[in-house]
């Protein structure tokens, strides 16, 4: 992987303007929407709590300084974080114990699993099996129910516990290298990530019209204009940066280190991205999944060669852009 230290990471005012202003917007759009009273309060601020984790622990100062301030035994604190936000949501809003202990397991199993790998090289059955854990529950919709209100916010709120969860587990309990868990951007990303996303337009829009999976149908209604910036930004957040942190910063890092060739571990982490997308309707879904495979191809070379998750989150948030704009 690259090994540039050149870099110009996001800074903290930064970060903190940005999540201000997501926050704000979604609370002006749950007013817009009708949505009020402590529950919608206390939902927004789990929901802003577990994004200024997401969005702050991937600022280099921020990482640097908890760092320092934790030591080499301070990581298991960090885990507390999302079991904390998951308890006070559930504890509030639902009340079901089932779910408050379904919540509360999803948040410190992966973390409990990795506790056993410490000081062990990466690629044990731990670490996967805690990837898993963080995967399959979100992937089946198990852990929506985690959040039944609002429902506006239930799949932002399961994103951002799992991705909340990940970090947690992965980057600062089990400190596992190579993930890329930063929002900087270094020489060389941009031929990055424009090569990566040109090429593969080039490949999987005629294949994806020669399969029948899109067609030419361009949105360009005001409206839907107006609102591109905010859905981007959304797309980006909480949909490419998540995944590309579980396939690419997890999956693929932990195959590289097992299979000893990053190659191979780039094919297979592509193939598991796109099986994962075969149960989107109607079930079981190749053509999606045979495109997912490419472009999982496209979005793992685009973190093997710049060790970082921003190119490949940026393809990947594009690629989903341009279908939702230009095709359906």
């Amino acid at each position: 992987m690259s090994a540039d230290t050149k870099s110009r990471g996001i800074s903290f005012v930064v970060a903190l303007a940005l999540w201000a202003i997501v926050v704000l917007l979604a609370a002006f759009e749950g007013i817009r929407l009708g949505l009020s009273g402590p529950h919608f309060a206390l939902a927004l601020a789990v929901a802003a709590g577990l994004f200024a984790f997401e969005l702050f622990l991937a600022v280099p100062s921020v990482i640097a300084f908890l760092e320092r301030t934790l030591g080499s035994r301070g990581g298991f604190l960090v885990p507390l974080f999302p079991l904390f936000a998951v308890l006070i949501y559930s504890f509030e809003i639902d009340g079901d114990p089932k779910l408050i202990l379904a919540g509360a397991a999803y948040a410190v199993i992966p973390a409990l699993l990795l506790a056993t790998s410490l000081g062990k090289p990466p690629g044990t059955w731990e670490d996967y099996a805690a990837a898993i854990l963080l995967w399959l529950p979100v992937e089946f919709r198990w852990m929506y129910r985690i959040f039944p209100y609002p429902q506006q916010l239930t799949h932002v709120l399961t994103i951002l516990l799992a991705l909340s969860v990940g970090v947690a587990a992965f980057v600062f309990f089990r400190r596992l290298d190579g993930i890329g868990y930063a929002i900087e951007w270094r020489r060389g990303f941009t031929l990055n990530f424009v090569l990566h996303f040109v090429i593969f337009a080039a490949i999987a829009i005629p294949l994806g019209i020669k399969m029948h999976f899109i067609v030419w149908a361009p949105t360009l209604a005001r409206s839907r204009v107006r609102s591109l910036p905010l859905a981007a930004l959304g797309i980006l957040l909480f949909t490419a940066w998540p995944e590309e942190f579980l396939f690419r910063g997890l999956l693929q890092n932990l195959l590289s280190k097992s299979l000893k060739n990053q190659w191979l571990a780039l094919i297979v982490a592509a193939i598991i991205f796109g099986l994962s997308h075969i149960v989107h309707a109607p079930f079981p879904n190749w053509k999606y999944a045979a495109l997912a495979t490419i472009a999982g191809l496209f979005y793992g070379h685009a973190w093997m060669k710049s060790g970082s998750l921003m190119p490949g989150a940026l393809v990947h948030a594009l690629v989903d852009i341009t279908w939702h704009v230009l095709f359906r």
